[in-house]
């Protein structure tokens, strides 16, 4: 089989679908990286407002992780301006991409056309042409409208939902799920960057229906807002009920303890590890692959380490490649 007959559809959003795509472009392997389209704040959010295009900060994080260009490239595409001008706060990659939007108009042109100047190792997708509107509703009842709002209230979130639901996704996306080897969900924030990608009706009858297995990347550390107090196997229950039915094959989890300082600063933070509760996990016909995955960013944050689960997916595809010619 040629190496790059396997293939790998990444959906997610933030530094968790980042973080592991710097490890998987190492591998000889399709990548297609489906990105939410959902954020509200910041920069983004800025661009989204003035502009009316979908918001550019996840895309841009993503380009960079599989850009083959030299690293002062990089780190252009990552500068973000200071001081107090308007330009303050804006990575010079977002402004290109909404840039690259209104001369093409058409964002998911624009980001295939960025990709070709960076050099990108894969494929990059939005999950859909356009901004999607996240809202939450929590277990006491009340909603709030907005990705960035959403673990402010930290409160139990009950269903997150969009306020355009009928938004088509985008076709190549539904493709790069069916003709996908394997789905990995995640890492990633769970209600704001996993789950809105499967709110959309194509994406997630894709994911379905589609005969690659569906694995499912778990966070290390609960986050406030969002997760707090839930084990694996309540991640899994979240993404699930999203989609209305069973669908991840695989759970990936960490089974490596934080040293005691960095520890000691996230349950301050009310933060703490994620419960594997392999017992739970297996009852819901999921196989569990442990590893010891904490890695620590520049500024002392957990963070998956990219080059051990991208050992695990590639060995993943390896084992579907060998079902597949025995």
């Amino acid at each position: 089989m040629a190496e790059y007959d396997l293939r790998v559809a990444v959906i997610g959003g933030g530094t968790g679908l980042s973080t592991i795509l710097r490890g998987l472009k190492r591998y000889p392997i399709d990548i297609t990286a489906i990105v939410t389209v959902a954020d509200d704040g910041g920069s983004s959010g800025s661009l989204r407002s003035d502009f009316d295009v979908p918001p550019p900060g996840d895309i841009r994080n993503v380009l960079v992780a599989l850009s083959e260009v030299e690293p002062l490239v990089q780190e252009l595409f990552q500068y973000r301006f200071k001081g107090e001008t308007e330009l303050a706060g804006h990575p010079t990659g977002n402004l290109l991409i909404a840039a690259m939007t209104n001369i093409t108009g058409d964002f998911a042109s624009a980001v295939q056309k960025l990709s070709e100047v960076l050099k990108v190792r894969g494929t990059v997708l939005p999950v859909s042409n356009t901004p999607l509107c996240l809202c939450a509703e929590y277990d006491d009842g009340t909603i709030i409208q907005g990705e960035s709002l959403i673990p402010v209230e930290d409160k139990k979130i009950k269903r997150v939902y969009y306020t355009n639901p009928d938004e088509p996704a985008l076709d190549e996306a539904v493709e790069a799920i069916m003709e996908a080897d394997l789905v990995l969900l995640g890492p990633g924030s769970l209600y704001t960057s996993i789950i809105p990608n499967l709110l959309l009706k194509q994406i997630a009858d894709a994911v379905v229906k589609t005969e690659a297995q569906c694995v499912y990347c778990c966070n290390i550390m609960t986050q406030p807002g969002e997760t707090t107090g839930m084990t694996a196997s309540d991640h899994v229950r979240v993404i699930e009920e999203h989609v209305g039915c069973h669908i991840i094959d695989k759970i990936i989890v960490n089974d490596e303890s934080v040293d005691d300082s960095t520890y000691e600063r996230y349950t301050h933070q009310n933060s703490d590890m994620v419960v594997i509760d392999e017992e739970v996990l297996e009852n819901m016909n999921i196989d569990v692959i442990k590893s010891r995955l904490v890695s620590y960013n520049n500024v002392g944050e957990v963070r998956h380490n990219t080059k051990k689960v991208a050992a695990t997916i590639f060995s993943l595809l390896l084992d579907i490649e060998e079902q597949r010619e025995g």
